[in-house]
């Protein structure tokens, strides 16, 4: 009977006309350039929690993908926090591969930190978010 009432009310003109939705439309998408080089654009992102953890306690995967090459750099990790991907990207990705253009990463907490805002600023690179 829920269903029958539903539909009648979502086949109903004057229904649609006067019940307006009530929720935010969605926001208008931003496109990213694509990148004219290697090392121009990385994104970056946890993956998690994986079972069973490894011997060491590593729950999770941090992944850095180049757009253009498709380079991946990953590392098992026990936690996804902004300090372990303040690490892995200074330690795994900067000191070994030089610093890039821009980094796209999700908008979780590990990555909209004040820890990562900061390194990122530093260092000179532009956060775009997803």
């Amino acid at each position: 009977m829920i269903d029958d009432i539903r539909n009648y009310v979502k086949s109903c003109l004057p229904c649609l006309q006067n019940n307006h939705l009530r929720q935010k439309p969605p926001g208008a998408l931003k496109p990213i350039k694509p990148p004219e080089g290697v090392w121009q654009l990385l994104t970056m992102d946890f993956h998690g929690p994986i079972t069973p953890t490894t011997k060491n306690g590593n729950k999770y995967i941090i992944a850095l993908t180049d757009v253009l090459s498709k380079f991946v750099i990953t590392k098992a990790v026990r936690d996804c926090t902004a300090s372990t991907a303040a690490r892995f990207l200074t330690e795994e990705v900067l000191l070994k591969y030089g610093t890039p253009k821009c980094i796209l990463t999700d908008n979780g907490t590990h990555f909209t930190a004040a820890m990562m805002t900061e390194l990122l600023k530093k260092i000179g690179v532009t956060h775009l978010y997803s």
